[in-house]
């Protein structure tokens, strides 16, 4: 069975980030609903799609202010534009 991988959480990650505006994160959460917040899947489908716009050089990956590797990066994230 195909794994379920939404481009959509792209463009919701790329639209939070523009509204936030310059030099502003967000927390990968805040692409779901309350419900979906809760949903281990759902949350790793948010963080796989935040790893390919990193390596699309769309966004950064942040922990405590600092980039890190997306591949490295364990714990809390947040996600900032490329800008």
């Amino acid at each position: 069975m195909k794994k379920n991988t939404s481009p959509n959480y792209e463009n919701e990650i790329i639209e939070l980030l523009t509204l936030r505006g310059a030099g502003k994160t967000i927390c990968p959460s805040e692409v779901l609903n309350l419900e979906e917040k809760q949903n281990k899947e759902k949350m790793e489908q948010v963080r796989q799609a935040a790893r390919r716009l990193v390596a699309k050089g769309h966004i950064f990956i942040t922990q405590k202010g600092q980039i890190v590797d997306p591949s490295l990066a364990k714990g809390p994230i947040r996600l900032k534009l490329n800008k």
